[in-house]
């Protein structure tokens, strides 16, 4: 969709360049920077990421809510203004949507919007650390992210290590596979849970390289398929966690989060702090290490892609 449609849509003159022209572009989240990491990781890693997609051929786009407007394409100065100010952006969803809008208030992207805004503005393929998923104890809370819903809908390319370990991920599955969503392991065959690079669930399909990737979401597309398509890349090797370790970690801050009484929106950010401190940082540096992975992998298929 041309940005000149939408009055709340906004692209960077290098990412409209790049559409234009129907180059590489790979979008980015911006719930990373201001509720992921801590400052100054939080931007450091935002550009390094942005460096990773360059490097191996593609355009990065950030994609925030800054000022009302929907961003594809963050200045340097706007991702060091929205890691400054942290959790103090709203973290931003599908329903979120309107009223920031309407308002000229701030937000930043979580996989739901980041997919929204990436398909306005006509970008295919999206790198993140993990996906939301069905949350532990869910039979009774219904505590479901919106990113399943998004991706059953919304035709783009998430490119993640898997869904995040604090999550219940045998019903995270299922609930793709009712909604029609492929899981595709990137030259894995298990599912993998991202701190660590086993999760011991199976994905729909393994896929080897790049090429094979941009084919089937090409396919995808021709075809009229709506939805997206979820490709888990697991954690390199030697930055994979043991799977014991993060697992006791996030047992007990389930339940810490379960006492004080957190959840909604305030869960994923509360687990992933507390994880973090009882790893002594090690997930974390995890954490970078994953995204930048992802990162290699995306401007690679984004190349791949923009061949078809």
């Amino acid at each position: 969709m041309n940005n000149m449609k939408n009055p709340y849509l906004s692209l960077s003159p290098e990412v409209a360049k790049a559409l234009e022209e129907g180059k590489p572009v790979v979008a980015l989240e911006s719930t990373i920077i201001s509720h992921g990491m801590p400052y100054p990781q939080n931007v450091e890693t935002a550009l390094r990421v942005e460096q990773t997609i360059r490097d191996n051929g593609a355009v990065p786009a950030t994609i925030a809510i800054i000022g009302g407007k929907m961003k594809a394409g963050c200045t340097k100065e706007e991702i060091e203004y929205l890691g400054k100010k942290g959790q103090a952006v709203i973290k931003a969803s599908r329903r979120d949507l309107p009223v920031l809008l309407a308002r000229g208030e701030d937000g930043a992207t979580t996989v739901t919007t980041t997919m929204i805004i990436a398909s306005l503005a006509g970008i295919k393929v999206f790198a993140t650390g993990g996906i939301g998923g069905v949350h532990r104890g869910a039979q009774q809370t219904f505590d479901i992210s919106a990113d399943l819903e998004e991706l059953a809908q919304t035709q783009v390319m998430v490119i993640c290590a898997g869904a995040k370990s604090i999550l219940d991920l045998g019903l995270t599955l299922e609930y793709l596979e009712t909604k029609g969503v492929p899981v595709i392991g990137y030259g894995t065959d298990e599912l993998p849970a991202f701190y660590t690079r086993h999760s011991g669930f199976g994905v729909d399909y393994r896929i080897d390289t790049p090429e094979e990737l941009a084919a089937a979401f090409q396919a995808k597309i021709a075809c009229g398929l709506k939805g997206g398509m979820l490709v888990t890349n697991p954690i390199p090797e030697e930055y994979s966690m043991d799977a014991d370790v993060i697992n006791a970690a996030i047992e007990k801050a389930l339940s810490e989060a379960d006492k004080k009484g957190v959840h909604g929106k305030q869960c994923t950010p509360f687990l992933l702090a507390k994880v973090k401190d009882l790893t002594g940082g090690d997930s974390l540096a995890a954490n970078i290490q994953l995204v930048l992975n992802n990162a290699r992998l995306a401007a690679l298929t984004a190349v791949a892609l923009s061949k078809h």
